[in-house]
C-alpha cells in the first residue's frame, strides 16, 4: 500500500503553519513607569557622575513592569533600582523567535537557540532569565544588569542574533533610546558637568586627564572582557 502525504504536508513545513499572534500592548507611559517590551536605562550614582555613558538597565514585561538584576540573587520586579527610567527603547516582538518545537524556529540558529533556552512568549522568556539570574552573584565588572538583559535577548534570539552582550546592549540604548522627559536629560548629565567643572577648577587639567583615563580603562575592560575573555564575563 502506497502512503501519500496530504497536499499541505507536502508543500508546507509543520513549523511554518504555526503563526504566533501578539496581543496589543498598552502605550508607554513614563509617568506611570510602564514600558511594555522595552529596554530601560537610568544613571548610576557616582559611577555615572564620572562616566555618563554608564548606567543601570532593565527589561520590561508585556504589561510594562520592569525587571532588573540589581544584586546577588536579586531580580527586582516593578521596582527599578537607582531611580526612575531616563531612557527607553521598545523592542519589536515580531523580531523574536518563539518556537513551539524545533521546526517552529523563525531564526536560523534553531539548534543553538534550543540548547541555549527558548520560550513561546515574551514574558516566559523574561521569567526563564530571571530564574537563571536568581542564582547569580552580582558584580559590576563581570556579571551585572547588562548581562541579564543580554541573556533575555539571546533567549529571544532578537533580530536573529544570539550574540547580545554588555557592550551592544549599552550601545543599543545609548544610540537608539528615547529620553523619558527633559528632566531625565538633566539628571543624567548635570552631575557629570558639575563634577567635571569642580575638578578642573580645583585640580586643573590633570583632573580632566584622570577622568578620561578612567573612562578609557572602563571601556577597555568591558571590550576586552566581552570579546577576548568571554569566559570571564559569561554569567
Amino acid at each position: 500500500m502506497e502512503l501519500t502525504l496530504s497536499k499541505e504536508a507536502e508543500t508546507k513545513n509543520y513549523g511554518g503553519n504555526i503563526h504566533h499572534e501578539f496581543w496589543p500592548l498598552d502605550p508607554i507611559d513614563p509617568k506611570k513607569a510602564t514600558f511594555p517590551c522595552c529596554v530601560v536605562w537610568t544613571p548610576l550614582p557616582v559611577v555615572s557622575w564620572l562616566a555618563p555613558f554608564i548606567g543601570h538597565v532593565g527589561i520590561c514585561r508585556e504589561d510594562g513592569k520592569i525587571l532588573d538584576f540589581s544584586g546577588t540573587n536579586l531580580i527586582n520586579v516593578d521596582d527599578f533600582a537607582f531611580g526612575s527610567v531616563a531612557r527607553y527603547l521598545q523592542l519589536d516582538r515580531a523580531q523574536c523567535c518563539f518556537p513551539q518545537n524545533l521546526a517552529g524556529h523563525t531564526c536560523k540558529l534553531r539548534y543553538a537557540h534550543t540548547e541555549y533556552g527558548t520560550s513561546i512568549t515574551w514574558d516566559d522568556t523574561l521569567l526563564s532569565s530571571s530564574r537563571h539570574f536568581e542564582h547569580k552573584s552580582y558584580n559590576l565588572f563581570t556579571c551585572n544588569c547588562h548581562s541579564f538583559v543580554a541573556n533575555c535577548l539571546n533567549r529571544l534570539c532578537y533580530k536573529g542574533s544570539m550574540n547580545w552582550n554588555m557592550i551592544n546592549i549599552a550601545a543599543l540604548v545609548l544610540i537608539k533610546g528615547k529620553w523619558a522627559d527633559a528632566l531625565s536629560v538633566v539628571r543624567s548629565f548635570l552631575p557629570f558637568i558639575v563634577v567635571l567643572s569642580l575638578g578642573v577648577y580645583m585640580v586643573g587639567w590633570p583632573f580632566l586627564i584622570g577622568l578620561f583615563s578612567f573612562s578609557f580603562l572602563l571601556i577597555g575592560w568591558f571590550l576586552i572582557g566581552t570579546y577576548c575573555l568571554k569566559n570571564l564575563l559569561d554569567c
